[in-house]
This record gives C-alpha cells, structure tokens and sequence, in this order.
C-alpha cells in the first residue's frame, strides 16, 4: 500500500534548507510517496522485491516493537528479537549486494535505514541504544549460524566466490556485526525511538526529521 504523505509543518526537507515557505515549489519538496510493506514472513518478499527493484527510493524505516526485544536471563533471544534481526539481516543483504554484485567502480548511490523503535512509551520497552546493541548482537548470530551452515556444506571459507558469500553481511574480517559496517557500501543506518501510540499521544518528531533529512 502507498500513500502520499506530506511532511508537517514544523519539519523541513533538506533540499528545502535554502527556499523561503513563500517559494511556491517548498510545499513540493515536502511531499512523498510512502510504501507500506508487509512484515509477515510469508509475505515478506513483496517488500525485498521493492528494495530489489527500487523506484526513486530515498531511504527505508525499518520499524520494530522495541518492547518485544529482550533476552532472557539465561541470555537466550526473545522470539520477537529473533524474527527483527533475520528480516533485518536479509533486507541489508540486499542493500549490501547493490555494491558487491555491481560491474562499476562507481559506489552506489546512498540509501539511508531508520530502524525506528516504536512503544518506548512503554516500561519494558528498551531505549535506542540498546535496540540497536540487541539487534546487532543477534545479527551476528544470524551470521555466525549462515557461514556454519556453508561450512557444515564442505565450503572453504577462504574460497567462497561472490555467490557463496552472499549470506555473509558487513566486514569479513570482523567478528561481530555492526551497522557501521555497511557505510562502506552507502547504506547508513540510524536507530531512533519513539512511540506511535501513547497516553500522552504518539512521539514520532525524530522519525519525521530523519525523513526530512532525506527529502
């Protein structure tokens, strides 16, 4: 489903930073099409497909229920945090791909990623922060538990080709995932909370201006 959204009027676009509210294109340039994608894992290569095949994409909000992604005292992951940080993986792959699978020297063009961790209006829903600690904790699981599996295959790591190695996300060499990882391949990832719901009304102000930063 997509819809046209405009920005509100205490947020600018960045390609408006220089027009007066007077110039009559500035209300142009704070209008956007919105692509609401399915999140079930069933249903989940309707949105891959957009990624894959982009129409004038200027970034993508990766939203999660940040109250559904702690661990257990036992350390072991939350189903909820499991399913965000496998979709995530898959999705950055993609975006990943756009460099390592291309002919040109050329870096791809830049495609920004809001994770937006929705309900930290809720107590046990975890700040920011350490959304994105948890997520990319268990994104290195995920990588760990995909290369295991090329392994059990017979693969030799040091000999994989580009095909083989398209499981593995971010730098090589490192051992544990970080978002930072994938700037190299112009996909900058910004995690933010706020709550679209709530006692006191929604708090999203930093969602629109990350969008408006990349208008």
């Amino acid at each position: 489903m997509s819809v046209e959204v405009s920005l509100p009027v205490t947020t600018k676009a960045a390609s408006s930073k220089y027009r007066s509210a007077n110039d009559p294109s500035f209300q142009v340039h704070k209008r956007f099409l919105l692509a609401d994608t399915p999140g079930h894992g069933k249903l989940r290569y309707h949105a891959l497909e957009n990624v894959v095949k982009p129409q004038n994409l200027r970034g993508i909000i990766f939203m999660v229920d940040a109250a559904d992604l702690s661990t257990s005292a036992g350390g072991d992951s939350h189903e909820g945090l499991r399913q965000a940080a496998d979709y995530l993986y898959d999705l950055l792959l993609l975006l990943q791909a756009r460099s390592t699978k291309s002919n040109s020297s050329k870096a791809p063009k830049e495609l920004p990623v809001l994770v937006a961790a929705n309900k930290l209006d809720l107590f046990t829903a975890l700040p920011a922060p350490l959304v994105q600690k948890a997520l990319e904790a268990e994104m290195t699981s995920v990588r760990t538990s995909r290369s295991k599996g090329l392994l059990d295959s017979g693969i030799d790591m040091n000999e994989m080709d580009v095909g083989e190695e398209k499981d593995w996300l971010g730098d090589g060499t490192a051992a544990k995932f970080a978002f930072s990882q994938l700037d190299e391949v112009n996909v900058p990832i910004t995690v933010l909370g706020g709550n679209v719901v709530g006692s006191d009304g929604p708090d999203v102000a930093k969602w629109w201006d990350w969008i408006g930063s990349n208008l």
